[in-house]
């Protein structure tokens, strides 16, 4: 692999290329899923290609193939040098890149167990004793349980001198139990919604997990939820748990800190964002408790790996510090832009595809009270746990959030189960009310398998840490008519 990478280098740079990179991978991917106590899908899938990424005239060029082989990896170079040439026939002006360090390296994601080589047959009896366990609860109406996993193989190389190997192992899952009585329908998900939760870790993340001990009663509160009162409608402070807080950080702030949709070169899925350039060292994004750093190092982050797709090695950076927006994430392009060094988030979906800039793990960090104490601090509030539904304009400003459950504090104690609430602001006000963050005993960081962005469409796996957090005076239970 590594002569292959390097020929489609110098074909590239005999062809006139200024630079060039190459992406040879192989992934190897399983989905299971299992639906009121039948199997539903099986997958295995397994894709092989590389990518040929240039500057030619002062312009990017792309070609890729699945055709892994000396004559093909070196006409595809060629032709991504030939789609640099047409391209920059609209050019603007010249690409031009933030400097990056010459590495011969390789990277393992730390883990024990390769999810692939355990027994599929191991896997679907979890998820069916699972789902039964579900079922045994009364009122159950649908039971659902999933787990995924993917195993990437990675050789990066380019003109600057980097040879790069990476082993990426990536898995999760989780269930949900939903429960009808006439036109309302109530659920509750373990341990998160939207499919649970995923790390870059081995299959010992799901045995960590628990499955079948939180089946009962994840389906319990399901039941329950029928007969809870609704969400109250006004102004609240809210604490908001930890997996909730997760999608919280990811919309509002991981999605309008990618740099390419600050500079308007990317606006796809909900894109661009408030959080322009010239708000950079000025703009009061949160309150002084809000320091939120990017971290692909964190060994166990969705988001993490050793090196991005343009060979910038892993570092943590901060994006807001104690409030302060101080940083963006970025491209090795981007980052030119507002001279400082990229932070490593270029990344692509696959051989196939072009990197783009993509969150990595944002992590809101940890303060100095358990969440106890939180809410014993709490006289008159709301707990909000486990996210619904959320909806955000174009610019990642207006925001509406939705949970599965949630709890009535008063007087520093949990009280009674709401169902159907929901909470909306707008992103810096909303950060800026946020007035204790829960601390290191409470923290998780929780993966995100499905983040969408841009044309072509490209997905990626992105991963968001934090604690419980309070935020002051929310207006909450706003319910479409």
């Amino acid at each position: 692999m590594k002569d292959l990478a390097l020929r489609a280098l110098d074909a590239a740079q005999t062809a006139g290329a200024a630079y060039a990179d190459v992406r040879i991978i192989t992934e190897e991917s399983e989905s299971l899923t299992v639906k009121d106590g039948k199997v539903g899908q099986v997958s295995r899938n397994l894709t092989a290609g590389f990518g040929v990424r240039v500057i030619a005239s002062g312009a990017w060029g792309f070609a890729a193939s699945p055709k892994v082989e000396k004559k093909e990896i070196e006409r595809i170079a060629r032709l991504a040098v030939k789609v640099a040439r047409a391209s920059a026939r609209l050019k603007q002006k010249d690409v031009a890149l933030a400097p990056v360090e010459r590495y011969v390296d390789e990277y393992i994601t730390p883990h024990r167990i390769n999810p692939l080589q355990v027994p599929l047959e191991k896997k679907l009896d979890l998820l069916l004793r699972t789902d039964a366990a579900m079922r045994k609860v009364k009122g159950v109406s649908i039971t659902e349980s999933s787990m995924s996993a993917w195993v990437e193989d990675q050789l990066f190389a380019s003109t600057v001198g980097s040879v790069i190997r990476q082993h990426l192992v990536q898995c999760g899952g989780g269930y949900t139990a939903t429960a009808v009585r006439g036109s309302d329908v109530q659920y509750r998900s373990y341990p998160c919604s939207h499919g649970g939760q995923w790390e870059s870790n081995g299959y010992e993340l799901i045995e960590e997990l628990d499955f079948i001990g939180n089946a009962e009663r994840t389906a319990e509160e399901a039941v329950a939820l029928l007969s809870a009162e609704e969400c109250p409608s006004g102004r609240k402070d809210i604490i908001i748990e930890g997996s909730q807080l997760s999608l919280q950080i990811h919309e509002s702030v991981g999605h309008p800190l990618e740099l390419d949709r600050v500079l308007g070169s990317e606006a796809n899925y909900a894109g661009t964002s408030f959080a322009t350039i010239d708000h950079l060292g000025k703009l009061r994004y949160g309150s002084r408790a809000v320091t939120i750093v990017s971290d692909p190092t964190y060994p166990r982050g969705l988001g993490s790996y050793g090196y991005d797709d343009e060979g910038v090695k892993s570092e943590r950076f901060d994006l807001i510090r104690e409030g302060l927006l101080v940083n963006y994430l970025s491209s090795r392009e981007t980052a030119r832009v507002i001279d400082k060094p990229s932070t490593g988030a270029m990344r692509a979906d696959g051989w196939e595809n072009m990197p783009l800039v993509r969150m990595t793990c944002i992590n809101l960090l940890p303060g100095d009270i358990s969440l106890e104490d939180l809410i014993a601090d709490t006289d008159d509030g709301l707990y909000l746990a486990t996210n619904k539904s959320f909806s955000i304009d174009d610019r990642r400003s207006n925001f509406q959030f939705g949970t599965e459950i949630a709890w009535e504090i008063k007087g520093g104690k949990m009280g009674r189960m709401l169902k159907n609430a929901t909470y909306t602001g707008i992103t810096t006000q909303f950060w800026n009310a946020c007035d204790r963050v829960c601390g290191q005993k409470d923290w998780r960081i929780w993966g995100t398998a499905n983040c969408g962005k841009g044309e072509p469409p490209q997905t990626a796996r992105t991963a968001q840490g934090c604690a419980p957090a309070r935020f002051r005076n929310i207006q909450v239970g706003v319910l479409p008519k």
